[in-house]
């Protein structure tokens, strides 16, 4: 990859190239996405906007002929979150502006894409009905509004870990050509301030209470948070200097116990917001 990586910054027609060729391909996207992020990175946001129209226009027209945003919504959050990172070297500001534009995403897609919500809520309520037939009849009314909201937080929220992988994907291919370590270093020190770890908190709360999409919010907020929980265990890894294997461990029991570690995480990442846990360790070295 990282020959990709030099490939594209030999030029804008390279990197153009690249761009609009990986985004028209199908399942290729998402390297269309980091090739824009890496071009903002690097070279500015005018640049990357000039690289980011290559890939733009086989995104549109996935979006509008073929009736999938995925394209279209992860390059643009992922210029969004570049762009920001590139004028702030704040990750913190890079996954608020991500978020934000998630939930707008959330919002837009059944406007814009009404028939595509329409056909995933009839296959999961056919799914309910033919599966989980009384789950579906104690629902009633309400299964139809939960499978919609569920696939519409879901898409949204899909969106936007993609374009949060794929703008620390540019970032590494940054670091990797003109930084070693730099995104290992950032990486290790990403921590909320008290202040966006509340606001992130009372985005999750308030959804319910408020009557939006409770999911949708879960998703946008939850993510930062769910970010800075991964940058405190690899950052306390790395201060430590433990093996590798305790990461390999970790993500293990990530995948088997899911959501209830992830909220755990998520808890974590609001105390070290407070706390800042990677502060009160001591670096390992040799002893004197």
């Amino acid at each position: 990859m990282r020959a990709l990586a030099r490939y594209v910054m030999r030029g804008p027609l390279q990197a153009g190239g690249v761009a609009a060729v990986t985004t028209a391909v199908p399942l290729l996207f998402w390297i269309g996405a980091a090739v824009v992020g890496l071009v903002t990175l690097r070279l500015g946001i005018q640049q990357g906007l000039n690289i980011g129209l290559w890939a733009l226009l086989p995104a549109l027209g996935w979006s509008w002929l073929g009736q999938d945003p995925t394209a279209l919504a992860v390059l643009l959050q992922t210029m969004l979150m570049a762009a920001i990172l590139r004028t702030t070297l704040s990750w913190e500001r890079a996954l608020l502006g991500g978020s934000f534009l998630a939930i707008v995403t959330g919002l837009m897609l059944p406007v814009l894409y009404p028939g595509l919500l329409d056909d995933l809520v009839r296959a999961g309520v056919s799914f309910y009905e033919q599966y989980n037939a009384d789950v579906a009849r104690a629902l009633g009314d309400d299964l139809d509004t939960m499978i919609r909201d569920t696939m519409n937080a879901s898409m949204a929220g899909s969106y936007l870990a993609t374009a949060v992988a794929m703008t620390m994907l540019a970032r590494a291919w940054q670091a990797g050509l003109y930084n070693p370590g730099g995104f290992r270093r950032e990486f290790h020190a990403l921590r909320l301030s008290p202040t966006v770890a509340v606001l992130c908190t009372v985005t999750m709360v308030i959804g319910p209470v408020l009557g939006l999409n409770s999911m949708l919010l879960a998703w946008a907020a939850g993510t930062p948070l769910f970010l800075a929980s991964l940058g405190l265990v690899h950052g306390v890894v790395g201060r430590k200097q433990l093996s590798s294997n305790w990461l390999v461990m970790f993500y293990i029991a990530l995948v088997v116990l899911g959501p209830t570690l992830m909220f755990l995480l998520v808890v974590l990442a609001f105390v070290d917001s407070w706390l800042d846990f990677r502060g009160r360790i001591k670096p390992a070295g040799p002893a004197e």
